[in-house]
């Protein structure tokens, strides 16, 4: 048995012209797409990158593994504390890589630089291979590819393996080479981006807004400045072309990939591997370019974030259907443990839908619950038609505490309409309460890392951010945002309130002294 996973940072689905995109961006994942199954209603349970990740490896919700962030005591697993045997739970089949290798007796490897860009070291848990591209996750398919491919050249022949191999492109900033072109220059943007809805964006705030592309890690703002060396990646939006600038570079970014990925599919056919191997392509997360107002990044517990392109195909099982059932990327382990007639770890939270795979059948959630803690606070729930979002930190976006969309009428998150259906937000909070019951009741602790993250201060790309970012907000018309947003976010400006307080408490002292 041979598994090929190609894990795509930030590739969104609706920007895969198997999943309906206009443009013709990923013929080679189309290909596989055609001869296996497309999922169209696939979400990651935690996001960004590394909750998202490491639910996937370990089989865990972020509530239960503890990893929900990219920073503070959040961004790191939970330890096992007494329990804890010579070898940990990863090593002990409680990974991805460990369970294929020792259930499925398979070679693991793993062509990432992951690992070491979020320290998440726990993620190298039972692959008996590691090739760190090292780059940090500033990879381009150039750099992963040769990697690839010389992997291949060696090993592909031989048989049980298992190979994971991480690619980049269509993270930001959009770094394909200028040499490349731009196959998309003279094709239209999607139609639901109109000037209106720009136009809408561009008095948003928060990071990656229309106007605050940029964030400057250094002095802690979000701002509009750009690179010379990422020229494909703009610093603002502010008209049709500067959104054309954007729409193209994180096209471009998955057209790019999309060929080499083709040159992997190549090189395995001239090994003759290809027809009987199987193919996993999916992501760690979406990339939100223009819902919620956001543009090039995935910070929200949306669709644009959460939902991810999951496509198998499987050798002498069903292919070229599409299944609308609702997932989560955890669900792989337990599907691949019921497709290889492996045991069910009694730890994973996830449920198999091995019965699609090999008969076509329907066997989704009834829900699912997403979790974002890195850029906001925020818990989803997906149901039905329905995604309920509930915001805990808003990022300094300035979202409603809830917000509610009809994604069958309104795809692209345009319109909350949370006020005019408040008896689906209760149903809503009634899936959420559920869920959070079941998996504090299975955790073994009292904690839950979403609140961890509020109680350190909020989320690692927002923490201490404020301060900075209301000058550039003075600067660029929306200083009238300035006052909520204080008024929202005290714990970032701690002189000023501890200043009002000791003024409340002198005058408060002289009033009973009088």
């Amino acid at each position: 048995m041979r598994i090929l996973l190609l894990d795509l940072d930030s590739t969104s689905p609706d920007h895969l012209s198997c999943y309906g995109y206009h443009r013709h961006t990923s013929p080679n994942i189309d290909r596989m797409a055609a001869e296996g199954v497309r999922f169209t209603n696939y979400y990651t349970s935690d996001a960004p990158c590394a909750p998202s990740r490491t639910a996937l490896m370990s089989g865990q919700y972020g509530i239960r593994n503890g990893l929900v962030g990219h920073g503070g005591t959040a961004g790191d697993m939970k330890l096992e504390g007494e329990k804890r045997e010579l070898m940990g739970r990863l090593t002990r089949g409680g990974s991805l890589p460990s369970y294929l290798n020792l259930t499925g007796n398979l070679n693991t490897v793993l062509i990432s630089p992951f690992a070491q860009r979020h320290s998440t070291f726990g993620f190298y848990a039972g692959f008996n291979e590691i090739y760190n591209t090292g780059k940090y996750g500033n990879e381009s398919a150039e750099h992963v590819a040769p990697v690839a491919l010389d992997w291949i050249n060696r090993n592909a022949k031989q048989d049980d393996w298992f190979l994971y191999i991480n690619f980049w492109d269509p993270h930001t900033p959009y770094r394909v080479p200028l040499e490349y072109g731009n196959p998309f220059e003279h094709e239209p943007l999607p139609e639901w981006l109109t000037e209106e809805v720009l136009e809408q964006h561009k008095q948003m705030v928060g990071s990656h807004c229309a106007r605050d592309l940029n964030i400057d890690f250094v002095n802690k703002t979000y701002d509009n400045q750009t690179s010379a060396r990422f020229p494909r990646h703009p610093g603002e939006i502010m008209d049709m072309d500067g959104l054309r600038t954007m729409i193209d570079g994180y096209d471009c970014g998955i057209r790019y990939m999309d060929d080499h990925i083709g040159r992997l599919f190549a090189s395995l056919e001239e090994q003759g591997v290809m027809d009987d191997l199987i193919v996993i392509i999916t992501a760690d997360h979406g990339e939100n370019m223009g819902q919620l107002g956001i543009y090039g990044e995935h910070a929200t517990a949306d669709q644009g974030t959460c939902r991810l392109p999951m496509i198998i195909r499987w050798p002498g099982m069903k292919q070229g259907i599409v299944n609308e059932d609702i997932h989560l990327h955890l669900d792989l382990l337990p599907t691949l443990a019921d497709m290889l007639g492996g045991p069910f770890m009694p730890e994973w939270d996830g449920t198999s839908y091995a019965p699609i795979l090999k008969k076509g059948e329907s066997c989704g959630r009834e829900y699912a619950v997403v979790s974002q803690c890195a850029h906001v606070v925020q818990r989803s729930v997906r149901f039905g038609d329905w995604l309920y979002i509930r915001s805990y930190h808003d990022g300094f976006h300035m979202f409603d505490k809830e917000m509610l969309f009809n994604l069958a009428d309104d795809p692209k998150e345009q319109h909350n309409i949370a006020a005019k259906h408040k008896e689906i937000c209760m149903q809503a909070v009634y899936y959420l309460n559920e869920w959070h019951d079941e998996m504090m009741s299975r955790s073994g602790d009292d904690r839950d890392p979403l609140w961890t993250v509020m109680k350190e201060g909020g989320p690692f790309h927002a923490k201490g951010y404020l301060p900075g970012y209301i000058k550039r907000l003075e600067e660029t018309g929306r200083g009238h945002f300035v006052e909520q947003l204080m008024n929202k976010h005290p714990q970032e400006f701690p002189e000023k309130y501890h200043e009002a307080a000791i003024s409340l408490q002198r005058k408060i002292a002289a009033k009973m002294n009088s």
